[in-house]
């Protein structure tokens, strides 16, 4: 088996982002993150791929808002 599995549960996927299982489950249900649910009990898994994927939209949209909100010098004193 190679040193990266293809897919990650909502726990791996919640600590390569630093943040709660609570929030991945909300992002996989609200659709944003994409996910496949297995068997009877429903364990969530996200495909790696897809998780470099989102991770890229994100960086897309952080800069799409920066650009957007350029920083000015009266932030700085905040």
């Amino acid at each position: 088996m190679p040193g990266n599995p293809r897919f990650l549960t909502l726990a791996d996927v919640a600590e390569v982002l630093n943040t709660s299982s609570a929030q991945v489950y909300a992002l996989v249900r609200r659709g944003e993150l994409p996910a496949i649910k297995l068997g009877g009990r429903g364990q969530w898994r996200v495909e790696a791929a897809k998780l470099e994927e989102f991770i890229e939209g994100l960086y897309s949209e952080t800069r799409s808002f920066v650009d957007a909100h350029p920083f000015a010098e009266a932030d700085a004193d905040l």
